[in-house]
C-alpha cells in the first residue's frame, strides 16, 4: 500500500501544478440554472473530442432527478461505421447554489466539471464546457440550431479562451 502511495504523491503533485496553472482566464458560467428547466434530453450539436463519443452520430444526453440533490446523466450515441448504440450512466450534482457548476462522473469516484457557459432564456440550447477547455459541448433539445445561433456560440467561445477548430459537428438523423 505505501508503494501505491508513494507512486501516487508525484502524479498528483503534477496534476495539482497543471491544474493551477492556466493561460486563460477564470471561466465564467450563466448566473442561474434552473434544474427543473434544464432536465430532459438534449442533442449534442458540438463538441470536442472525447472517448465516449469517438466515431459517433446521434449523441445525445438526458438529464433527471435521481434524488433532490443528484442528477441521473444519461449518454447514448450511434457508433458511425456499425450502427451500434452505446450508453452511459452517470450522476451529477451541483456545486453551489446558481446550479451552473457540476460535478459529473460516469466512473465513481472520480468526478469531472461541468460547467454551464451559455444558456438561452428558453433552455433551446446550451453550451457547457470545463474550466480546463479540455472539454465543451453545444447542446440543443432539437437536432439542429439555427445558423444565427450557431454564429453567435462561435463569436463568443474564444473570448472565454476556446478554440472552436476542435469542433466536431455531430450527425443527427
Amino acid at each position: 500500500m505505501k508503494n501505491f502511495f508513494k507512486l501516487l504523491t508525484p502524479i498528483f503533485a503534477l496534476f495539482l501544478f497543471t491544474a493551477c496553472s492556466s493561460k486563460n482566464p477564470p471561466l465564467q458560467t450563466v448566473q442561474k440554472v434552473e434544474l427543473n428547466k434544464y432536465l430532459g434530453s438534449w442533442y449534442k450539436i458540438a463538441r470536442y473530442e472525447h472517448f465516449f463519443e469517438r466515431d459517433c452520430k446521434n449523441v445525445t444526453a438526458n438529464y433527471s432527478m435521481m434524488d433532490e440533490k443528484t442528477i441521473k446523466v444519461i449518454n447514448r450515441c450511434t457508433k458511425i461505421q456499425t450502427n451500434e448504440k452505446k450508453e452511459a450512466t452517470g450522476r451529477a450534482y451541483a456545486i453551489d447554489g446558481s446550479n451552473s457548476k457540476l460535478k459529473v462522473s460516469f466512473f465513481r469516484p472520480f468526478y469531472g466539471d461541468y460547467w454551464v457557459l451559455m444558456l438561452d432564456e428558453n433552455y433551446s440550447y446550451a453550451v457547457v464546457g470545463t474550466p480546463s477547455r479540455e472539454y465543451l459541448w453545444i447542446l440543443a433539445r432539437e437536432k439542429t440550431i439555427s445558423e444565427e445561433v450557431k454564429n453567435e456560440i462561435l463569436q463568443k467561445l474564444p473570448t472565454l479562451g476556446f478554440d472552436t477548430s476542435k469542433f466536431i459537428w455531430t450527425i443527427q438523423e
